[in-house]
């Protein structure tokens, strides 16, 4: 079976889980009704389906190469990805002035979505130029707006996003790139930049990489960093690519899975570049590209785990295999692979609903500039990205499982989506950091953004007792049993002491977060419908999960110091 894009879950969700009309309420996008989302996710379904899913498995099978210092990207790639700028896919949230539709987020993380499930390794190149085009919108000085974003916005040239250096991963501080001025305004880059994604491709007729790099003047640390735009080809005086720039491809790694994705080590010799935002203020920059990268990371995950499920599906249903409860012979009707299907349609459904509630928390914010927004847009964003990518990374692996030893063999396709899908919990800020991110500084407000989640789904357990009770108090129930663990963790002073159990804390909310959204898409539906039963399989058999986490979250430090390095080692 091809994939099939799920527009219909994405118009349930906006209309009965999240309340999309809410932001077409706001000045800002007042032009977007439910007629034109519904135009645009048929759309985008219907391009990511019959253009960007074929070349899928072209990307896997045939890697993009360095040849002669070019980049020679994967059969098919392309002719899919012009499809993909010529819909203007890339640019439905970018501003109108220069080129974009100027729609909801909400709306692009959808289209992302759907783009990530067809072929993630092609859809790293669009994300990556969209958070470029952000942070250039929010930065960049209004000439370079003009040379650089209608181009990015049409996709005509790619952005990139230069951060990583081999000493200096998660700790971006640590970087040595250097930056000098030049006499004309302009800076000379020189240094070396690792796991660059689409660092170079031959079908851009530019590529545009965001660098971060010192001064000489630059103190130590994040807060001496600053921010360039340097093109691969110098743009002329009709901002036309020219000259080459002092930059190369060194090398591409050879990389698990996505291996259409270009993933290269650049190169700087002198490079030229120009200031984006202000001197030695170059991270705040950055962090407006990668803040909703970060949260189409999330929408990644859920895109790979929505393909993984369709595959595993499909041949659940043709499979034979042995005697089965309600005779119809394929392994569908074993209670276990039932089972994992049933987890890998709840879990994907629960992640897509968290990552849409995001994305409507950010378009509410820029939209009414309301401080509870953006709040909760902040408390929401590593939650989704880590729990999405997760989710990911668990359908894929259970869509290996359902289809047994063939899942093995690489004929069948199953390997591919767990592979692809495995960078997500690691790239743009692994979900341990994401986790630490999230009891450190998202709790700084004393827990206010997280206790006002906690009372929202506790008012709708209460609403839902008189249609579904059972399901209304189990998720009353382990909303209580949050409470009481983010409590805990407001009152750890020592900051270790909370990021002992980060993680569990933060896939604990998640999955209560879930049931709160299954149990608002149980309430949507009258008697015994699809998603009621949906919702009951996740409330009664992975909502318990949450016991376990928060407790494991609420045990502090000592245990995990008490094994010493000897211990380790034994």
């Amino acid at each position: 079976m091809p994939y099939r894009a799920p527009t219909g879950d994405y118009e349930f969700i906006f209309s009965q889980l999240i309340n999309l009309d809410q932001v077409s309420q706001t000045e800002k996008f007042a032009d977007v009704d439910s007629d034109t989302v519904s135009a645009i996710l048929t759309e985008a379904g219907k391009m990511s389906e019959e253009v960007l899913y074929p070349t899928l498995r072209n990307g896997d099978l045939t890697p993009a190469v360095l040849e002669n210092g070019k980049v020679r990207s994967s059969p098919g790639f392309a002719e899919a990805f012009s499809a993909i700028g010529d819909g203007g896919w890339i640019s439905t949230s970018a501003d109108p002035e220069f080129g974009g539709m100027g729609l909801p987020f909400t709306v692009t993380m959808a289209v992302n979505e759907m783009m990530a499930s067809a072929n993630l390794a092609l859809q790293l190149n669009p994300l990556l130029t969209q958070g470029h085009i952000e942070a250039l919108e929010a930065h960049a000085t209004e000439e370079l707006k003009q040379t650089y974003l209608p181009k990015l916005n049409s996709g005509a040239w790619n952005g990139t996003m230069n951060l990583t250096e081999p000493q200096a991963g998660s700790d971006v501080g640590a970087l040595s790139t250097k930056a000098e001025r030049n006499d004309d305004g302009t800076y000379a880059i020189t240094g070396q930049k690792i796991f660059i994604t689409w660092g170079d491709s031959d079908f851009a007729e530019n590529v545009v990489h965001l660098v971060l790099a010192r001064l000489p003047d630059g103190g130590k640390g994040t807060k001496g960093i600053s921010l360039f735009v340097v093109p691969r080809n110098i743009p002329d005086e009709n901002g036309e690519p020219g000259v080459a720039n002092s930059l190369k491809v060194v090398s591409l790694e050879h990389k698990m899975g996505i291996h259409g994705s270009p993933t290269a080590v650049m190169q700087y010799d002198g490079a030229t570049g120009w200031l984006v935002g202000e001197e030695h203020d170059g991270m705040k920059c950055m962090f407006t590209m990668m803040n909703n990268a970060r949260l189409n990371v999330g929408g990644q995950g859920v895109g790979v785990a929505e393909a993984a499920y369709q595959h595993a599906l499909a041949y659940a249903l043709d499979r034979k295999q042995g005697p089965t409860p309600l005779g119809n012979g394929t392994i569908v009707d074993h209670a276990d692979v039932r089972r994992m299907l049933a987890t890998m349609k709840a879990e994907t459904f629960a992640s897509r609903a968290i990552a849409l509630e995001s994305a409507l928390a950010i378009d509410m914010g820029n939209a009414t500039g309301e401080k509870a927004w953006k709040a909760r847009a902040a408390f929401l964003t590593p939650i989704a990205k880590a729990f999405g990518t997760d989710t990911g990374i668990k359908v894929a692996d259970l869509g290996i499982q359902v289809h047994g030893g063939m899942g093995f063999i690489e004929e069948t396709g199953a390997a591919q989506y767990a592979r692809d899908v495995r960078i997500t919990s690691i790239y743009e800020g692994t979900n341990g950091i994401q986790s630490m991110d999230l009891v450190a500084r998202k709790l700084m407000d004393g827990g206010e953004a997280a206790y006002a989640l906690i009372e929202e789904i506790e008012n709708f357990a209460e609403s839902a007792r008189a249609t579904r009770p059972n399901m209304a108090e189990m998720v009353w129930q382990a909303s209580e049993t949050l409470r009481e663990a983010t409590e805990w963790m407001v009152k750890q002073g020592d900051l270790n002491e909370r990021f002992a159990g980060c993680v569990p804390f933060l896939n604990g909310f998640a999955r209560i977060l879930g049931a709160h959204f299954h149990l608002k898409a149980a309430c949507a539906e009258d008697g015994e419908g699809p998603r009621t039963k949906l919702a009951r399989f996740y409330i009664k058999r992975l909502l318990p999960e949450h016991a376990g986490l928060l407790a494991h979250a609420t045990q502090g430090a000592k245990e995990l110091y008490d094994l010493g390095i000897d211990d380790l080692s034994a």
